[in-house]
């Protein structure tokens, strides 16, 4: 799911306005001196309590307003900043860089310390308009991020896509196709052929990463459980049915999404025990639970994960 995108429309405040209103350079200093201002690049200011209160996507999102300020007309918002500018969940990416692309036969323009102005060519039915700004459609900034990041983050910016139904495979299959001989078309095609809209979150989407590279039996995504009456009463994020594991990833995103109203956390994680209780007494599985820190030791948690496997194989035997 994407988050709700605040309205920063006029938030920015440029050099050249605050002069015409009548305020000096000298004036202008003492603002962000008195933390009044907040400078948020060269020419570029925001009121300074508006700004403590954003979040980091937010603060991305202002930041490419006021890069696209200074821009030429035909910049584009492309790459990871249209992804930030619809809500979809990120990991491993800079938000202090803004990524634009400009069409039209000039230069792209000189890379910054927070703005890399790409080159390229964008078709019309490659754009949209998206919360007051230009923005490449969806499918299009999943192949952009393939090309200039590493497999995982990649992957995991196109299951967020994917999960969130703003693209279909096929459209990035047709995106992939299309760029074929771009730079970074290897990460693309791996990308294509890991990716699964089904997962539901970014630590999902990163054990997932991890199982392939570590060379894990691919495990089955949101493996629903029944009980003897055919109900379906769980459904685990990964298992190996037929080596009697499953896993769950425990994260803050699972915390919310999950807790009825009203329930305090210990109440759910009560509720929580109860359920993987539920589910290995009907399947006699065994259950691997992991967080943020295990996905930090790969080697790790992958040989922890065989040993868990090997243990079920002797059982079985």
């Amino acid at each position: 799911m994407t988050s709700p995108r605040i309205d920063l429309d006029g938030v920015v405040r440029l050099r050249r306005d605050l002069l015409a209103s009548g305020m000096t350079d000298n004036q202008i200093d003492r603002l962000v001196r008195a933390k009044a201002l907040k400078r948020i690049r060269y020419g570029a200011y925001v009121d300074y309590a508006a700004w403590d209160e954003l979040t980091p996507e937010d603060r991305h999102r202002l930041l490419t307003r006021a890069v696209l300020a200074r821009a030429h007309s035909e910049t584009a918002v492309t790459h990871v900043s249209s992804l930030v500018e619809r809500g979809i969940p990120l990991w491993g990416f800079s938000l202090d860089v803004v990524h634009t692309t400009r069409t039209g036969p000039e230069r792209a323009g000189r890379q910054q310390r927070d703005w890399v102005p790409h080159r390229g060519v964008l078709e019309p039915d490659d754009l949209e308009e998206l919360n007051g700004v230009t923005v490449s459609v969806a499918a299009r900034s999943a192949f952009e991020v393939t090309t200039i990041a590493g497999v995982e983050a990649a992957l995991v910016a196109v299951n967020r896509l994917l999960h969130a139904k703003a693209m279909t495979l096929e459209d990035f299959k047709e995106q992939a196709e299309v760029h074929r001989d771009w730079p970074g078309s290897l990460t693309t095609n791996l990308v294509l052929h890991l990716a699964d809209g089904r997962l539901e979150s970014v630590g999902e989407d990163r054990f997932s990463y991890l199982a392939h590279a570590q060379g894990l039996v691919k495990p089955e995504p949101q493996v629903e459980i029944f009980d003897e009456g055919g109900l379906m009463v769980a459904r685990v994020d990964f298992a190996w049915p037929d080596l009697g594991v499953f896993l769950e990833f425990d994260g803050r995103i699972k915390y919310e999404r999950y807790r009825r109203p009203g329930e305090t956390l210990e109440e759910f994680l009560v509720r929580e025990k109860e359920r993987e209780e539920l589910v290995c007494q009907l399947t006699g599985w065994t259950c691997i639970r992991i967080g943020w820190a295990a996905l930090a030791r790969p080697e790790q948690l992958a040989a922890r994960i065989r040993r868990v496997m090997a243990s079920r194989n002797k059982l079985a035997s």
